[in-house]
């Protein structure tokens, strides 16, 4: 009732020539204009590319820093488990509060910190939201989530058995040379899984970019789902908005079922491997 009744209710809307600035106009139902205007709309298609780049480089930055971090916070240093928590806290933040911190505590050009220790050091000390908007949304992503990809990769370093380790380091290999041809492979499916789960979540990032950027400028930032927020509740273009949305959710169907298959073959691999 709460998901499939208002994506009907979308579909049907996707169908109509539905405005809320001309109501009095008749809707043309049914009519699959507004999805020729959608796939002919330039603004659409780079919302799309941006919404590929606000979600492969956060994810993959976050990959690489969470491995990282994670076979760091594997080794036993003093203060281990305070430092675990230190990581994991931009994750449990709300992303709305998270987005207010970093405009006006973080990167604001007046009262930010950035611009702070920038300019105590002799380096120029930019708008960051006006003049790099893309890099700030995508340092955003991926400070959120890479806590979340050090968790998935710290299981998966405390679930290696060390004999192997040992028995490479008796027959000479250096910490690379292991890292390399044990950890890293063993770290394989956690690591499918993390790019899996992180694509799946940050592709409807909406919280940051509509705080932070709102979008701009040039839409620079503007990805699938603020795009849709804008014709919707900005335009009143509520038939194409509704056309937007059911590509998007088409989309992401799709994408859900590769991960879904993939990590369901993840975990019966593992099955199969216990046995």
């Amino acid at each position: 009732m709460v998901t499939q009744i208002p994506f009907l209710l979308t579909l049907w809307y996707s169908l109509q020539r539905y405005n809320l600035n001309h109501p009095t106009l008749p809707r043309d139902f049914p009519t699959l204009a507004n999805y020729r205007n959608v796939f002919a709309d330039p603004t659409f298609r780079t919302a799309a590319l941006n919404t590929v780049q606000l979600t492969a480089i956060p994810v993959i930055l976050a990959v690489l820093f969470g491995v990282g971090i994670a076979v760091l916070l594997n080794r036993h240093v003093f203060g281990r488990g305070f430092l675990r928590t230190l990581i994991i806290s931009p994750f449990l933040v709300m992303p709305t509060a998270a987005a207010l911190i970093w405009k006006y505590t973080i990167i604001d050009v007046t009262f930010g910190v950035l611009n702070w220790a920038l300019s105590a050091v002799g380096l120029p000390a930019p708008d960051w939201a006006g003049v790099h908007p893309q890099i700030t949304i995508i340092a955003f992503l991926t400070w959120q989530w890479t806590p979340f990809m050090v968790l998935l990769a710290l299981a998966g370093l405390q679930s290696q058995g060390e004999d192997q380790i040992e028995a490479a380091r008796v027959d000479g290999a250096g910490a690379w040379r292991i890292f390399r041809s044990l950890t890293l492979p063993h770290l394989r499916q956690y690591i499918e899984l993390g790019v899996l789960l992180g694509s799946i979540y940050i592709v409807q990032a909406f919280d940051s970019i509509y705080i932070i950027t709102q979008g701009g400028p040039a839409t620079v930032t503007t990805n699938l789902p603020y795009y849709v927020y804008e014709t919707a509740f900005q335009a009143f273009d509520i038939g194409r908005a509704s056309a937007m949305s059911v590509v998007v959710v088409v989309a992401t169907i799709v994408i859900a079922t590769f991960a879904l298959r993939v990590v369901s073959g993840l975990f019966s691999n593992e099955g199969m491997a216990g046995r």
